[in-house]
């Protein structure tokens, strides 16, 4: 009866959340979440730093994330030292990863990609977890922790996207691009960017234009492989959790590639997409591998229980503040602003 609630809340509040950011969320005044004033210019205008919507949802996805990880290991019996130091090891390695590979692949310093991060995540999860046993001497299963790690990701990846709807990045190609029958049938879906300051703007111009909702795609599909995940490893089925989230998750975003307008790489396959199939013939290799063993009982309500912490809970906070910094403070965006006194209140 847990698992049924925990499953249907969490598809709930995803499905409120994301109807209403389909919505919103293109609009030109979801991108900027607030300005910092830095320096005062010779003009008396001060220069200020932009805090975006994109880092504050990357920085919820990433706490989604965590948090379901952390849930899920507990549930069947990890103790959370052991599983905090595998996250703590995936997401310092998986976070660099995701701007230094869009340094060497687009030529880009001020961009992340999601998707050579959960490549580069994928490759080690094993390893990650086995350095981890090594070194801390607590057992630790590798299919159960590497499940939990997909399911996570699967999720965050969802939820991850409207970062990209608020920013106007990871953008469809026009709809004028596709012939009736796509037309006909994605109209009443499709996005429609506003504000000069979006990456659609800026990079490609089609701001104002009817494009692919290629997000919210990503978002739907990614979150709908987690909750099948999700399902699967309470069910203690975790090699199906482990290669379904993988296959879907990396085999979505090679089809969605062809679906968008953003700059990929000058080849027809890029190699972002190379990566992809890379990711599901390694996941699929993997589950060849894994060892015969006894079903691993799943206890959610045990795993539930270690949120309902002090210290959970800070953690958690603190995590999210670190990574809205790490992928909020925009580099691409600027501002000015004045401050002045309103004299009819003095």
């Amino acid at each position: 009866m847990t698992e049924t609630i925990f499953i249907a809340t969490l598809t709930l509040v995803l499905a409120v959340l994301f109807r209403w950011a389909f919505r919103t969320l293109p609009g030109e005044s979801w991108q900027i979440m607030a300005a910092v004033p830095l320096h005062k210019h010779e003009s008396g205008r001060w220069a200020g730093l932009n805090l975006t919507w994109y880092g504050f949802f990357s920085a919820s996805a990433y706490v989604l994330a965590a948090g379901v990880y952390l849930v899920l290991t507990a549930s069947f019996g990890v103790p959370l030292e052991a599983a905090g130091a595998v996250l703590v090891a995936v997401l310092g390695l998986c976070a660099p990863a995701a701007k230094l590979l869009a340094r060497l692949i687009e030529g880009k310093s001020f961009t992340f990609t999601v998707g050579g991060a959960s490549f580069v995540g994928i490759l080690a999860a094993p390893f990650l977890v086995r350095g981890v046993e090594a070194l801390s001497g607590w057992p630790l299963p590798v299919f159960p922790m590497i499940a939990a790690i997909a399911v996570a990701y699967a999720l965050g990846e969802g939820v991850g996207r409207l970062a990209c709807v608020s920013f106007g990045c990871c953008y469809g190609r026009p709809l004028s691009d596709f012939g009736p029958f796509v037309r006909d049938r994605l109209e009443r879906w499709c996005f429609t960017f506003t504000g000069k300051t979006k990456k659609i703007a800026y990079e490609s111009g089609l701001d104002g234009q009817k494009v692919v909702p290629v997000q919210a795609l990503s978002t739907v599909v990614n979150s709908a492989a987690g909750l099948a995940g999700a399902v699967l490893f309470l069910a203690s089925q975790f090699v199906a959790a482990f290669l379904v989230t993988a296959a879907v998750t990396q085999g979505w975003r090679f089809f969605s590639e062809f679906l968008r307008a953003d700059f990929r790489g000058h080849a027809r396959i890029s190699a972002y997409q190379r990566m992809n199939v890379a990711a599901v013939l390694y996941a699929a290799a993997l589950t060849l591998l894994a060892p015969a063993s006894a079903p691993v009982a799943v206890d959610l309500a045990a795993g539930l229980r270690i949120l309902w912490s002090p210290a959970m809970i800070l953690s958690l906070q603190g995590l999210w503040i670190v990574f809205f910094l790490y992928t909020g403070r925009s580099s691409v965006t600027g501002s000015t602003m004045d401050f002045f006194v309103h004299g009819d209140r003095i």
